[in-house]
């Protein structure tokens, strides 16, 4: 066993005592093709076959619903295909939580069995039955910056965990940085709550940029990493049953280039766990392997 691989179990035997089964994968997704136009109904059923296939999974998780009509382009999709849909809702600005709270009035009122959750809990009054929460980065939640929507009567809480972002590279730090950090915002929300019985936890994104992307400090970009990333945290985090969402499904290419926090160019079309024509990459594993152990078999 790798040094790396002594820090995990150690910080895994810490977890709560909820996590006896195995977590549930889900996979971000986004609304647009790969020029950029806006996808249809057809395409979410592509993608979700291409996810199915490759990797599993039948959750997946959206940022806004009004967003090229994804609650009502991706629902039907859905429920053709068996999937789940987190379906989000931006509230940060009037207009667009409008437009996402609309649209779920509209849409996901019409596949409340697809509808798995919303990002909000101001939704609760459109979607009485469905489950509500928040997303946040997860020292928002270990900080107590989150104590007051951790206390506000949600079903959800996910908290993102990015040690790519934080600049710790595959196999010197990342693997024990990631589930520090999602041990941090566990214990948080277990001490404000007093219990996490009513409140189902996820890590709500992470993730590791592929060939072509950036790279961010020490953190090295490149599909060999990303693979070790995913085989060594996000499998080992589901293991020891925690939910996560990998960000993302399909590289996004349409993206415009930005600049990160430490002033260098930050390229987000090259995270997808599959390519933007939902083939897999190579040597990019996506089926965890059962476990003996502390150690895949």
């Amino acid at each position: 066993m790798h040094a790396a691989a002594v820090c995990i179990t150690t910080l895994l035997a810490a977890l709560p005592a909820f996590a006896l089964q195995r977590g549930t994968l889900g996979f971000a997704l986004g609304t647009k093709k790969p020029d950029g136009s806006c996808k249809t109904t057809s395409d979410y059923e592509s993608d979700f076959d291409a996810i199915k296939i490759n990797t599993g999974s039948t959750f997946v998780r959206g940022y806004a619903a009004s967003e090229c009509n994804c609650a009502q382009q991706i629902l039907p999709a859905a429920k053709n295909k068996g999937f789940k849909a987190m379906l989000g809702v931006w509230p940060d600005v009037e207009e667009s939580f409008n437009a996402d709270k609309e649209a779920l009035a509209i849409y996901a009122t019409k596949y409340t069995d697809q509808v798995y959750a919303v990002t909000i809990n101001d939704i609760k009054a459109i979607l009485p039955k469905t489950k509500v929460g928040t997303a946040d980065s997860w020292n928002k939640y270990a900080d107590g910056t989150a104590d007051a929507v951790i206390r506000g009567g949600v079903d959800l809480l996910m908290a993102n965990a990015f040690p790519y972002w934080q600049g710790k590279d595959v196999g010197r730090g990342a693997e024990f940085t990631y589930f520090d950090d999602i041990q941090q915002a566990l214990a948080h929300i277990q001490q404000v709550s007093g219990s996490l019985d009513k409140i189902e936890f996820w890590n709500g994104e992470t993730g590791w940029p592929t060939d072509g992307g950036t790279n961010y400090g020490e953190a090295t970009a490149g599909t060999n990493n990303a693979a070790k990333f995913y085989s060594q945290g996000v499998c080992s985090m589901l293991r020891w049953g925690i939910n996560v969402f990998y960000f993302e499904a399909f590289d996004e290419p349409w993206k415009p280039a930005s600049i990160g926090d430490n002033g260098e160019a930050k390229d987000e079309t090259h995270w997808g766990a599959m390519k933007v024509d939902r083939s897999k990459k190579s040597n990019f594993h996506l089926q965890c392997r059962r476990w003996r152990g502390a150690e895949p078999s």
